[in-house]
């Protein structure tokens, strides 16, 4: 591209939650590429056994890439862990422009399969820690001059089907859904409150533990999340109320080949 294409982001300071890896990390290192400040607000700061990236690693990565990035420990149960990266970002950065509600829990097991921990780990991080996360940038974000907040959530399909084999979590994933139903009416007009939810499964360290050997053939990359978020965090805060699945967006803005995205094209 040439030195002269307006970069949409430049300048805005993105809040993300869950960005030491995975789909978060993927739209952070998206909106780096505008030289955008980037707060990664997620739990690992130790390498992890199994799992890829910290926040310091993922902030090395957000740097190279052309952003400036402020690693924060963040686990989103805790609301002081919140509050305190929250204002660091605005002490930081000045404010806070798009906040990205990614951190995840998820357990794909039935009623009497999961265990109560995990059924408290999932409301307390997707439901919770996506309301708390929100009510804290919300008096900054309703600052900025073209706020939104993004669920990482699917549209609400009550077909018993999304919720016979996992209650628990589609419970939870709803909950981040319907927060984005109460909160971008709640500030219509102030602050743009949307939902992002992929086609396809994606390939990330999450998939691999649910999925097993082999699953990456049957995803796409992080690109598509990343690309679809970008076009989302780039309109009008009068776009709103909006609950969008990657392809169809990416397909209304005249992407044809999405086989660019496959891990295994076709």
């Amino acid at each position: 591209t040439s030195p002269f294409t307006f970069r949409k982001l430049a300048g805005c300071t993105l809040f993300i939650t869950g960005a030491s890896r995975g789909i978060g990390k993927a739209i952070a290192l998206k909106a780096a590429k505008d030289g955008a400040n980037i707060v990664i607000a997620a739990k690992t700061a130790e390498t992890h056994p199994t799992l890829p990236g910290t926040i310091y690693t993922a902030a090395a990565e957000i740097e190279a890439a052309g952003g400036k990035a402020l690693p924060c420990i963040v686990n989103v149960r805790e609301e002081q862990q919140i509050i305190n990266a929250v204002e660091k970002a605005v002490k930081t950065f000045g404010g806070i422009d798009i906040l990205v509600n990614n951190a995840s829990a998820i357990s794909l097991t039935g009623t009497l399969e999961t265990e109560t921990k995990k059924v408290n780990l999932m409301m307390e991080v997707n439901v919770r820690g996506t309301y708390l996360t929100s009510k804290t940038c919300l008096p900054y974000l309703r600052k900025s001059r073209n706020p939104h907040i993004l669920n990482l959530s699917p549209p609400m399909n009550l077909n018993p089907m999304w919720f016979k084999n996992h209650c628990a979590y589609t419970i939870s994933k709803y909950g981040m859904s319907m927060c984005v139903l109460g909160m971008a009416e709640e500030f219509r007009g102030e602050v743009a409150v949307n939902a992002l939810w992929p086609k396809t499964a994606i390939h990330t360290a999450a998939m691999d533990m649910l999925g097993g050997a082999g699953i990456e053939k049957q995803c796409r990359k992080t690109d598509i999340i990343a690309d679809a978020a970008y076009c989302i965090l780039t309109k009008p805060k009068s776009f709103t109320g909006n609950f969008i699945i990657d392809e169809d967006l990416l397909r209304e803005e005249g992407v044809k080949d999405f086989d660019a995205y496959a891990i295994m094209p076709g």
